[in-house]
């Protein structure tokens, strides 16, 4: 405003009635021209400008009250601070006065060490009765005597011939298991050599000579050292896997594909027993060990030919494995090797594989599925190292007549769990799919 210039301002209730003033701002002016220039009348921007300026001014006037309570806040604190560290200080100097008086100091024994002076002897006594290493009765000599009997106690049941030896229904059901398994094998070996016999025997009728037998065995021979016979153990076994969980399964390995070629020896269609397939999984079954690079061009070969979207290889035994891999260890996001015994492929490493494949497929058939990959991922690694020490165990119990029934238990518990991880993540799928 300018200094001595004429104006009234009146406030009337809640309003404000300004008459004949001048106000001298540059800032102020320019400001309302500018907005004029672009259309806002000058008495709306002058408006808004007092009203904008007193919310400015009563919050500083705010500011100033809250820093005044601030100070006295801080204030009426470090007196409050200042009162509890003199009570605490008091409270300390009567405690130590009374450790001082219970416990003593340089100058006289406290009152604790007193009474513990008049009786030092008998406590000794005491402690030294009760764990003194020379003492027949001390603790330490009870305890040792109870763990010897306990021992003792165990290792006469271990070695009873009754009922009271915990192992003996375990090795009989491990012997029982063995017979039957190797009398199976002895059938199966005899009605094999049988029709063998018989074939040979009836090419060598057609062909008149008896060159022909012998020709006959040689290539037998020859189709069982490249693992014919494995490969058709293998066959069976995946053929009852497939049977159980509803998908087909068929033995391509003499048959030509559509994409060209030979390769892939059992090729298996999921779902395909109760609808159309909603995958394919082609195994390739090696009786011999292949380098890394040829395990790779049979499986790349054996996918493309049957048009699979996973490949596992089924090597006899583990030092049949390609140098550098590992089994139950996929990659490249389509393959897989597993390790089976070379006479008995049907167990749970074969079956592992076939799952995890299986699983594998669904995966990337649909993509997107909400799937918790994480909780798939843990699960099957979790399967894997389970059946790795399962694996283990059953080969340490091998022609081992005594064992524990802790070892029994882990091995049950192991495949158990196994079997619960491989469940767990066919269901994280079929909750995807159903959500889906």
């Amino acid at each position: 405003m300018e200094p001595g210039g004429s104006g009234s301002v009146r406030v009337v209730e809640d309003r404000i009635v300004i008459e004949g003033l001048t106000i001298t701002d540059e800032e102020t002016a320019r400001v309302v021209r500018e907005r004029a220039e672009s259309g806002e009348e000058p008495a709306r921007s002058v408006r808004r400008a007092i009203e904008i300026g007193t919310r400015v001014l009563d919050r500083e006037d705010t500011a100033i009250e809250v820093d005044y309570v601030r100070r006295e806040f801080e204030r009426l604190s470090r007196a409050h601070s200042e009162a509890v560290e003199e009570r605490n200080q008091e409270a300390v100097e009567r405690i130590e006065e009374g450790l001082r008086r219970a416990l003593g100091g340089e100058d006289a024994p406290g009152a604790l060490g007193q009474a513990l002076d008049s009786h030092s002897e008998e406590l000794s006594e005491q402690i030294a009765a009760t764990f003194g290493e020379d003492r027949e009765g001390a603790v330490q000599a009870q305890i040792k005597r109870m763990l010897d009997e306990r021992d003792e106690e165990f290792m006469r049941r271990l070695t009873a011939d009754d009922e009271r030896n915990p192992l003996d229904p375990m090795l009989s059901t491990l012997r029982n298991w063995v017979r039957e398994r190797k009398e199976d094998q002895e059938a199966r070996d005899n009605k094999l050599e049988e029709k063998v016999d018989q074939l040979l025997s009836r090419a060598a009728e057609l062909a008149g000579l008896e060159q022909g037998r012998e020709a006959l065995e040689e290539a037998e021979e020859a189709g069982t050292r490249k693992g014919r016979s494995f490969e058709e153990r293998v066959d069976r076994a995946l053929e009852r896997i497939a049977a159980t969980r509803g998908d087909a399964s068929s033995h391509t390995g003499g048959e030509g594909a559509e994409g060209g070629g030979r390769k892939g020896d059992t090729l298996i269609e999921l779902g395909a027993a109760n609808g159309p397939a909603q995958g394919r999984i082609v195994f390739e079954a090696k009786d011999k060990k292949l380098s890394k690079n040829d395990a790779w061009r049979e499986l790349n070969e054996a996918t493309a030919a049957r048009a699979a979207a996973f490949a596992v290889l089924v090597v006899a035994g583990e030092d049949r494995v390609p140098s550098g891999r590992e089994t139950l260890v996929e990659y490249e996001g389509n393959k897989l090797i597993v390790a089976v015994d070379r006479d008995e492929p049907e167990g749970l490493a074969l079956e592992v594989a076939y799952r995890l494949a299986a699983a594998r497929v669904a995966m990337s058939r649909e993509r997107d599925l909400t799937v918790d990959a994480v909780a798939v991922r843990d699960a099957a690694e979790e399967a894997v190292h389970c059946l790795k020490q399962a694996q283990a165990i059953r080969s340490t119990l091998t022609g081992i007549k005594t064992s524990s029934d802790k070892a029994r238990a882990t091995l049950d518990d192991m495949v158990a769990s196994v079997q619960a991880r491989l469940e767990r993540v066919e269901s994280l799928i079929e909750v995807a799919e159903e959500d889906k």
